[in-house]
């Protein structure tokens, strides 16, 4: 399959910056959304961030007017007729998603044609129920703001063709990103992975291990991560990271690992969302604002207990405790096929600024202690400490 017309559903925030870096990418772009106006402020979206870029070095001028001459409104589903993929970027909603693909089965002409699905959250193959010729519908999963991360989860469902698939990681590099593969499963790779970062800090902060603020700074510090834990959840909003926890547990048959926090149902119901609201796992406003981190001198990312305690005394529990889950939660990834352990890797790199992939941590922490450690905790607190059988016989090969 040849790749030469994109035509890009949905004109908001994702599907104008899928658009931009398209028609960067040197492919002729329609830009489709139902509503006039949405549609108008997509395309001036794309332009002004294209002369943003050029003014902040990023591309040169010449390649940004031949970008937004490559670009094209498509008012209806009709004038996307002829495009070699159509990527639908439309809100997380399955009944929509569904009636496009169906819409796009209809408009878009013959079955060669990529059908790809922008979704973050949904069964690829619930969205493409009912669409001819399953084998051309693959996901395409961007991460916002498109324009800057450099992740695409190419995700693959059973009946998805090589072909489709091996087009759209093509599609994806021309466009400056880095592919991976997935399989269609809850949260594909990256979002999956990313599970343990929040709910086991949740679960610390349930049991008393360390407030908020200390086991963000000891994840920062001694981890090497951007944002801690809870900064990330107040950033994201908790209603969102509420939604997208609520979704992981059913989809995945109410796993006791994926158990929603009472902590975030609580906080939520009383309004309090994060960033947007004021007030979330901090308070936000005038003055507010997080302390400078010490120099410790703590290469990161560490596990000796030794550079841990000088953050704080709790430290050697949060961040090996922390780890573990990350190491169990890969082990159950590989087991079930979601992706492999190279595309692990890069998918929390780049699509999650860890400064270690799962399988990197794995290495880090070791099999047998991280199994020690789940072995402990699951005897004291359930569950949602149970071992992954491949983390158990210590079968998990590093990416690198």
């Amino acid at each position: 399959m040849t790749v030469e017309r994109i035509g890009v559903v949905g004109a908001g925030t994702m599907g104008s910056g899928i658009a931009q870096i398209a028609c960067l990418g040197g492919y002729e772009t329609r830009l489709h959304d139902p509503v006039p106006d949405a549609l108008d402020a997509g395309i001036e979206r794309v332009a002004a961030d294209l002369a943003k870029g050029v003014e902040r070095g990023r591309w040169a001028e010449a390649d940004a007017d031949a970008a937004i001459g490559r670009l094209s409104p498509a008012p209806s589903l009709a004038d996307l007729a002829g495009c070699d993929l159509v990527i639908e970027a439309a809100p997380e909603d399955l009944e929509l998603k569904r009636e496009l693909f169906a819409s796009l089965a209809a408009n878009v002409g013959g079955v060669e044609a990529i059908l790809a699905t922008n979704t973050s959250s949904l069964s690829v193959t619930e969205i493409a129920a009912g669409v001819p010729s399953l084998e051309r519908v693959v996901g395409m999963h961007f991460f916002n703001p498109p324009a800057l991360m450099k992740l695409v989860e190419i995700v693959a469902t059973a009946d998805s063709a090589e072909s489709a698939l091996a087009a759209t990681a093509e599609v994806g590099r021309r466009m400056g990103r880095t592919p991976i593969r997935a399989k269609d499963s809850p949260g594909f790779i990256a979002n999956r992975l990313a599970r343990p970062f929040t709910l086991e800090s949740l679960r610390m902060l349930a049991a008393g291990v360390a407030d908020a603020a200390t086991i963000d700074r000891v994840c920062r510090v001694g981890g090497g991560f951007r944002m801690g834990p809870f900064e990330l959840i107040d950033l994201i909003g908790l209603d969102v990271n509420l939604s997208v926890a609520r979704s992981f547990y059913a989809q995945g048959g109410e796993p006791e690992r994926w158990r929603p926090s009472p902590i975030q149902e609580r906080l939520v119901a009383e309004g309090r969302l994060g960033r947007k609201s004021g007030r979330g796992f901090y308070e936000y406003g005038e003055g507010s604002g997080r302390e400078p981190d010490p120099e410790l001198g703590i290469e990161a990312p560490t596990l000796d207990p030794s550079e841990l305690e000088k953050i704080d005394p709790a430290a050697p529990e949060i961040l090996p405790r922390l780890v573990a889950q990350i190491a169990n939660e890969a082990a159950f990834a590989l087991e079930e096929e979601v992706g492999s352990p190279a595309d692990m890797d890069t998918a929390m790199r780049l699509g999650f600024n860890w400064p270690l992939g799962p399988l990197e941590l794995t290495d880090l922490i070791g099999g047998e202690r991280a199994v020690a450690l789940l072995e402990d905790l699951e005897r004291s607190h359930g569950e949602a400490y149970r071992l992954a059988p491949q983390l158990r016989s210590s079968n998990i090969t590093p990416s690198t």
